[in-house]
């Protein structure tokens, strides 16, 4: 199937679109806040081994977490799928999370790695997927923000900069970026029928409670708590169009609260954006992988086996 063929049309596409942002806008913006999560759990797990397939972005593929095994996809072979296939029984597995990827890089190569829905089959039991923040622009955000802070450091110039046509164009990105996450579910599920699918959401970058770390984290005060908000919009995104597609949702939000990129480098699951530890600007470190790996082992044992 060509990568920009919409099943079903547009009709279909703009009534999930608008239900989707209806329901946004109508759901407080919260995440499930608990204890972080425990040390990844030992080995004993009570289900048939099963072939498990890893798409996603940067998030997903570790880029700088050694041991780095891809160097087009910055992925390393500690990130969260390959803990995962370690801890739970599984006969196969496939990584092929990509660095930079976006929605449209499930069916479109990019550099060497090939489209990453050719990796699945019809005998793939488990997937997981964690995409969206590119498509949203997390790169250019984080970027603009940095820049725009300068202008009045005790403001929200980024939050203004975003929101000049009285629409908050952040917010618009992710209702608009939900039927494309739908897209790529639903072919999922034609390419593997049989396959539990989890999607995995995206951990706090910035403090819950809504403060700043100006300058180790270059925002204007006023933009973190815009910008913490952005983060729990594509999240409760995700959970949203994973429950409308027959796919499971683990959060990573709530157990890395408290573990931010403002964090002392002791505390941090993800690093700052100059980091301290092995880890992409803004991205998980070797810790943060650990705990979402836990996450997902966590909502796996929820149900074990594949549907």
């Amino acid at each position: 199937m060509n990568h920009h063929t919409r099943p079903g049309g547009e009709s279909p596409r703009r009534r999930r679109t608008a239900m989707l942002g209806a329901a946004l806008s109508g759901c407080a913006l919260v995440a499930g806040v608990g204890a972080p999560a425990p040390a990844l759990a030992g080995e004993g797990h009570s289900h048939r081994p099963v072939d498990y397939v890893a798409l996603g972005d940067s998030y997903t593929s570790g880029p700088l977490i050694p041991r780095q095994v891809d160097a087009n996809c910055a992925r390393s072979d500690h990130n969260y799928p390959s803990l995962v296939a370690a801890q739970y029984k599984v006969a196969s597995f496939k990584d092929v999370s990509c660095g930079g990827a976006k929605t449209d890089e499930m069916w479109v190569a990019q550099g060497t790695n090939g489209p990453q829905l050719d990796a699945l089959t019809r005998g793939t039991d488990l997937v997981t997927l964690q995409i969206g923040g590119n498509d949203i622009g997390f790169g250019s955000i984080i970027s603009t923000c940095a820049a725009l802070s300068s202008t009045d450091l005790t403001g929200d110039p980024c939050r203004r900069h975003y929101t000049t046509s009285g629409i908050d164009r952040l917010a618009l990105n992710i209702v608009e970026t939900a039927p494309e996450v739908a897209r790529v579910l639903r072919a999922v599920h034609e390419r593997s029928p049989h396959a539990r699918v989890v999607v995995v959401g995206y951990p706090a970058l910035l403090p819950d409670d809504g403060s700043g770390c100006y300058p180790s984290v270059p925002f204007a005060a006023k933009d973190f708590p815009y910008l913490r908000d952005t983060g729990k919009r594509l999240n409760q995104m995700l959970r949203l169009v994973a429950w409308l597609n027959r796919a499971e949702f683990a959060d990573t939000y709530g157990p890395s609260v408290g573990h931010d990129m403002c964090k002392a480098p002791a505390d941090r699951w993800v690093e700052p954006l100059r980091p301290a530890a092995p880890a992409a600007p803004a991205h998980p470190n070797a810790r943060g992988m650990e705990i979402m790996a836990n996450v997902v082992l966590e909502r796996l044992d929820e149900r074990a086996g594949p549907r």
